[in-house]
């Protein structure tokens, strides 16, 4: 018999919940039971083999939760209601408890090897939970009835036939349930389409690859495509319907199948049956209903209302039918609160509603819930309505910009999100909603990778070339390929926009272009695009100049180099414009800036001797004319010296070019040093959090520092120091997973050319200023480098020099300027640079300088493609979509690591100089339009060095833990077959290189356990949580002070800024059924799931930063009273926060929210009482530090760069310890 269990707490494990009913159940003599707990709803199910005992126990235990009465099973004060299954017990799980009886008898276990993985499936289905009353059915719109085999592996799922293999990672598995309504069955929800390929029947398949050039890629033909359906029917409803449901051939392979629980990383398989059947309409006709209903009916809905709508049903949130029953539901809202209000309100909704499934009941998704939902929402928008608006006039150069992201399967609807904005954008201000960020990606969010055997053509062919050939349609309004960047062109995103009316003209995609300059003489598409992404170019400010200060001079040229190739000059007296619109209250002002200027692009630094209003532009500089723009628009600026990192490949060549192995060993050892030092006082925690950049916005380093003047241990909190260990495994798997080893004798700076002709050929001038550590101009042989670095002459040796104090060099800080003299310019030679806004790393530690140099690679330029006629809209997107398929980079990159590795010479291995050269041509790829030849690329095997494999997951779930399971699907596929059965994987091995024991020298699980126990046992010595012990102290404080009547301010507050925080977990999460943690959000940072984040995962993180600390910039702003200028009150608003902060919420309540107004309180009373002003320095004497970590700190104070804009810290002490500091106790 089946017994279902509500309301257990979520921290309950299915071993756990056995370990607890096990004594219960005895006496009733069951002693065959199995628990599966449902995904996160508090609900489990209890199968009982022996039904006279589970009968007996419902006798006692048994009662429902619409009784009044009591339950009579509780764990920890926590009433478990027991009562039975209306599904009863399912036969094949009760057969399995029956086989594992016996097996116990016969005390032998089956060995988990011997379980079987391959089933034989009678038909595969796709379609979309659904609920009959409150039955949960399964409705299949899409049904395949050829036999296929279904395969339990490793990491994944694997569905094959004759003709087509579905893989499905278990990671996108959200329930597996398995039953037998009629026939055995198993179902599978997903978080999105899974992988999809098919039987390679073309055959002219060779001669298409030799024309895409990409003979080279597989030497050999592909016998399989990667394909966006299975079958006729199914591309309409892959996109949106992520339910699978295999039935079996044999019923008696239920048993094996729910066995599978012996398997770790299988899912848990949950057994429920269900029926199948079949839709009332197609998917395609409720999407063409609700497209009618969006652009005839509710035709004034306003386009922001129309595309969230979209987005619901699109999006595989709701069906399009549920969608349209919510129109006249929304529409009255709209009345209510204005469209904008409106679409803010369906926006939430998405996050709102739970995916449906075995751990949904039905009425969660009924449309009297979701109207609900919808309603409860509008308290909070006219607030956040507000904030959007405020975010924006603060920060003129962000936008609210919609995005799609277009899979082999579907297009997805986002956003609108805070962008950077670019001169188009700014130009058409007014129109902002008509253009779109348009992304081509995999399904997991990640690039569309590489598999040997594999033809990705049919996606990039005939699925993206379709989308860019076409329009977007959202409501009506349809969006077609407008351009790109050259950083977007990596990340494979582009612009789309749709036609709108400005000034009684209709402007569309080729008259935007067109006005942004003359085009018409560039032949070759990668240029062209080039060109006109400048215009695209994210820019943070933009400062209108007059045209008559703009002239243009003559580079500096000899021995056929451009010596000034980038770069140009400015007046003081325009740089002092610059200065008062971008960032003015710095302490801090740059004296040179990455710019973008009318059809020119790269650097200018401050030249004294011009006068007046000049802006001096190389003809290197200036890529294209006939632009109308008269602005400078600045990319990046000078404001402090960035910090240098080693990294893998630098690494190699230095160990290849001399540099003891002890050297880098001895970086990291101290490296490891500052992360164990983090555990031993508040102090040394908030210098980690601040040199990463770490909860600043939030305050969280100098609330760790006030806390412990307080004398309560941060330690003691789980949140806080749960913060603190996360911050220290991103920086722990920085070093293990990429080797990225601080050093502190080092400086990452914009290269500029001497504009004095000072510098002798060899010599560089390398000056830093921050405006707490004043100037510093380092002198002597230095090693300097650029990256990406694959060529062992990418490093070079040169010699740092002061400038008399009357050169015009002398007025510039936080640049490295290179010489105008010698047979070729240095820039080049560092990995083919150039000085149109190129970082550049500077070393002046002696360990690291190379004992032997080589001579620096001198690729010869290749030339741009010609087609010969002025390039049209489509060679652009054609050159885009090629650009997709055949940028080798990052395969290049990780077989140069692998082979420099296993070769005796290292980087100076041919194998490896070849590839440097294939790297070279993949780089200019972007503007030659020419790819690389990959038959050229050096043979290679799987085998690969130990450091180079995955790392364990980490689990953040209430506190931070090691999965034991390896989840290898991150990794780009193997080159040894096209899904899970066929791959042998890569073969590791233990290498005997630096890299290899640098790997090994880090024990990841050892460090980071240990550092956990540290804290812990820092935290134990408190009676009380830290919380309360805080709001005691506050609340003794402000005894006098009346602060109640702002209570439900703070409430609204406490509510608006957790509704952000949910919104970013939602929106920067690749997988729309797991939102990231609020640990991740408060940091900044996604975590990768085996050892160091990917790609995309970093670029989401700065996504993720940006936007979190502008959410809680506003919170504490409107606490403060800053943003409203009522600083009188900011008090008694800060206290009201923290109280209704500390009210004990939901059992899985958002945690940060009391700490950020913990913060506002402690500040607002030491400005009351004039609380001293603490340096970080003098914060450090006065509270005291570790002895051993003395020197350490003083090194870091000294060469650390990023200071120039800290803020001082203010500390307030208790009487007591105020005492002991003035005494010296």
């Amino acid at each position: 018999m089946e017994v279902f269990l509500r309301n257990l707490p979520d921290q309950f494990t299915e071993n756990g919940l056995k370990r607890f009913l096990r004594p219960v159940l005895a006496p009733f003599g069951v002693n065959n039971f199995d628990c599966r707990k449902l995904v996160r709803r508090g609900c489990a199910t209890l199968t009982v083999l022996e039904k006279e005992g589970g009968e007996a126990f419902l006798l006692i235990y048994g009662q429902s939760t619409s009784t009044s009465r009591p339950a009579k099973l509780t764990y920890l004060d926590r009433q478990i209601y027991c009562s039975q299954s209306r599904n009863g017990a399912d036969v094949f799980l009760l057969a399995h408890l029956e086989t594992k009886k016996k097996e116990r008898m016969e005390t032998q276990v089956i060995p988990e090897k011997n379980l079987q993985r391959v089933f034989q499936i009678q038909s595969l289905a796709c379609g979309l939970w659904d609920y009959v009353g409150e039955d949960l059915i399964f409705v299949s719109h899409f049904r395949d009835c050829r036999r296929s085999t279904a395969k339990f592996g490793k990491q994944a799922l694997t569905i094959s036939s004759a003709v087509y293999i579905i893989e499905i990672p278990y990671f996108t598995v959200t329930s597996l349930t398995a039953g037998n309504n009629g026939s055995p069955s198993i179902t599978l929800s997903l978080v999105g389409a899974p992988k999809m390929y098919g039987k390679y029947l073309n055959p002219e398949v060779e001669q298409s690859l030799a024309l895409l050039n990409l003979r080279g890629i597989s030497r050999k033909r592909p016998t399989w495509k990667r394909v966006t359906s299975v079958g006729t029917g199914h591309h309409e409803i892959a996109s949106t319907c992520f339910v699978y449901q295999l039935e079996l051939i044999d019923a008696r392979d239920m048993q094996q199948i729910l066995a599978l629980k012996g398997a770790r990383e299988v899912p848990s398989i949950v057994p429920w049956t269900t029926a199948s059947v079949q839709p009332q309409t197609t998917l395609a006709k409720e999407k063409s209903e609700l497209g009618e209903a969006l652009t005839l009916q509710y035709a004034n809905f306003p386009f922001g209302l129309k595309f969230q709508l979209q987005k619901l049903s699109q999006n595989g949130c709701l069906t399009p039918r549920r969608v349209v029953q919510l129109l006249p539901e929304v529409s009255k809202i709209m009345e209510r609160i204005g469209g904008s209000n409106a679409a803010d309100v369906v926006r939430k909704l998405i996050f709102q509603i739970p995916f449906p499934g075995p751990q949904t009941e039905a009425w969660e998704l009924q449309l009297s819930r979701l109207v609900e939902l919808m309603t409860k929402s509008e308290e909070l928008i006219e607030k956040e309505g507000v904030y959007a608006d405020e975010v924006q006039g603060q920060h003129e150069h962000i936008a609210m910009i919609y995005r799609a992201t277009v899979t082999p399967t579907g297009t997805y609807l986002y956003g609108p999100e805070p962008e950077v904005t670019n001169r188009v954008l700014r130009k058409y201000s007014n129109f902002i909603s008509y253009f779109m960020r348009v992304s081509f990606l995999e399904e997991d969010g990640e690039s569309l990778r590489f598999e040997s055997d594999v033809s990705n053509e049919e996606i990039y062919h005939s699925r993206f070339k379709g989308v860019l050939d076409g329009v977007i349609d959202v409501a009506g309004r349809r969006y077609e390929f407008l351009g790109f960047s050259h950083s977007s062109l990596r990340s494979q995103t582009c612009w789309f926009m749709a036609p709108f009316l400005s000034g009684g003209e209709l402007l569309f995609s080729k008259l935007v272009i067109a006005r942004l300059g003359d085009f018409l003489a560039i032949r070759c598409p990668a240029k062209c695009a080039a060109r006109i992404g400048q215009a695209f170019t994210d820019t943070l400010s933009s400062v209108e100049i007059p045209q008559e200060a703009v002239r243009k001079i003559n580079d500096v040229e000899a021995f056929g180099r451009v010596f000034s190739d980038g770069v140009g000059t400015i007046s003081g007296e325009l740089l002092e414009r610059i200065w008062k619109k971008h960032r003015p209250g710095a302490r801090l002002h740059p004296t040179l800036y990455q710019i973008r200027y009318a059809g020119a692009k790269g650097m200018i630094s401050y030249n004294s001797k011009l006068v007046g209003e000049s802006l001096c532009l190389r003809r290197s500089m200036i890529k294209f004319s006939g632009s109308d723009a008269t602005a400078i628009e600045v990319c990046g600026a000078a404001y402090s010296p960035l910090p240098m990192y080693l990294n893998r490949q630098l690494i190699k060549i230095l160990e290849d070019l001399g540099v003891p192995k002890e050297t880098f060993h001895s970086l990291q050892e101290d490296a490891l040093e500052h992360l164990k030092m983090m555990t031993s006082s508040a102090t040394n925690a908030a210098i980690h959090l601040e040199d990463h950049s770490v909860g600043a916005a939030a305050q969280l380093p100098w609330l760790l520092r006030n806390l412990e003047s307080l004398g309560l241990p941060f330690q003691a909190n789980d949140f806080l120091r749960e913060t603190v260990e996360m911050a220290a495994l991103i920086s722990l798997r920085e070093l293990k997973y990429r080797s990225r080893i601080l050093v502190e004798n080092g400086v990452t700076l914009y290269g500029i050319m001497d504009e004095t002709g000072y510098l002798e050929e060899g010599e560089i001038f390398c000056v830093t200023e921050t405006a707490i550590e004043g100037r510093n101009v380092i002198t002597g042989l230095v090693t300097i480098t650029r990256s990406p670095a694959l060529h062992p002459g990418d490093v070079q040796v040169v010699k740092a020099v002061n400038v008399p104090a009357d050169s015009c060099l002398s007025e510039l800080h936080n640049c490295v300027v290179f010489s105008q003299k010698g047979r070729r310019d240095l820039p080049s030679m560092l990995s083919g640079g150039d000085l149109d806004g190129d970082l550049y790393n500077v070393i002046y530690h002696d360990g690291l300088l190379p004992k032997k140099l080589f001579s620096p690679a001198d690729y010869p330029r290749v030339p741009p493609q010609d087609i010969g006629r002025p390039v049209e809209r489509r060679d652009m997107y054609e050159f885009f979509l090629k650009f997709m398929e055949s940028d080798q980079l990052g395969r290049i990159a990780t077989l140069h690591q692998v082979l420099a590795d296993q070769a005796l010479a290292g980087t100076a291995d041919g194998s490896c100089l070849i590839l440097a050269d294939l790297h070279s041509t993949a780089v200019d790829f972007s503007k030659t339009g020419i790819p690389v030849d990959l038959s050229l690329l050096p043979k290679y095997s799987n085998c690969r060095p130990d450091f180079m494999a995955p790392g364990p997951h980490i689990k953040i779930e209430k506190g931070l833990r090691f999965e034991d399971v390896i989840n290898k699907v991150d990794l780009p596929s193997d080159p040894s077959g096209v899904h899970e059965e066929g791959k042998s994987g890569y073969r590791y091995y233990e290498s005997k290189k630096v890299l290899g024991t640098l790997y090994r020298a880090i024990d990841e699980r050892g460090f980071f356990l240990n550092l956990q126990k540290k804290l812990l046992r820092h935290g134990q010595n408190i009676d009380q949580p830290v919380i309360t012990k805080l709001w005691e102290y506050v609340s003794q404080e402000t005894s006098l002070l009346e602060w109640r009547h702002y209570s439900d301010w703070a409430w609204d507050m406490k509510e608006m800024y957790e509704d952000n925080l949910k919104d970013t977990m939602h929106q920067y999460s690749v997988d729309p059924s797991r939102p990231l943690s609020e640990l991740e959000v408060f940091i900044g940072h996604i975590v990768g799931r085996n050892g160091a984040q990917s790609k995309r995962q970093r670029e989401l993180s700065k996504g993720v930063k940006e936007k979190f600390d502008r959410d809680v910039t506003f919170t504490i702003d409107n606490i403060t009273g800053k943003r409203t200028g009522n600083r009188d009150d900011a008090l008694a608003r800060a206290v009201a926060c923290l109280s209704v902060g500390i009210e004990r919420g939901e059992k899985d309540a958002l945690r940060s929210f009391q700490w950020v107004a913990g913060a506002a309180c402690l500040k607002e009373i030491l400005r009351l009482k004039g609380g001293v002003r603490l340096t970080r320095n003098e914060s450090l004497t006065r509270v005291g530090r570790m002895p051993s970590l003395s020197e350490t700190l003083n090194v870091q104070e000294k060469a650390r760069p990023g200071r120039g804009d800290s803020q001082p810290y203010t500390t307030g002490l208790p009487s007591l310890l105020e005492a002991q500091i003035r005494t010296g106790a």
